[in-house]
């Protein structure tokens, strides 16, 4: 994967911030929406965009879109650059392949040890109980 060549291919928007904020969020269009083609995008192979439509298949829209927004900073700049990192962590944990576990086998000697210390409780409780005449 690419960095680079997957930020070129992103579509920034720019806009006004709901909530409270006073006259700077009627004036100032801070927030940042970021979209994602993800289908159309040629940064990426066909195998990872495959994994990323079913790792991310409740993030993306019906067009296979990402769409992410940030609206934490007054500074649309900043916005810009926290929404860039987030996508950046979103699409790199997507295309982790997670190792298939391998059984193991329970060794012999733990299976003899389990089984004699069972014969040993069971014979303590035997002895604890009332003698039959």
């Amino acid at each position: 994967m690419e960095s680079e060549k997957i930020i070129s291919e992103l579509h920034f928007k720019a806009v006004r911030s709901s909530g409270a904020g006073g006259q700077n969020v009627n004036k100032v269009s801070s927030k940042v929406v970021l979209s994602f083609d993800l289908k159309n995008s040629h940064a990426l192979s066909m195998e990872e965009k495959a994994l990323l439509e079913i790792k991310l298949s409740s993030r993306l829209t019906s067009d296979q879109i990402l769409i992410l927004n940030c609206d934490e900073d007054r500074s649309q700049l900043k916005n810009k650059s926290i929404v860039t990192k987030r996508f950046l962590d979103i699409i790199t944990a997507g295309l982790v392949i997670p190792m298939i576990r391998k059984a193991t086998k329970i060794p012999k000697s733990v299976i003899r040890k389990r089984i004699k210390d069972k014969k040993n409780l069971s014979e303590i409780k035997k002895s604890r109980r009332k003698p039959e005449f």
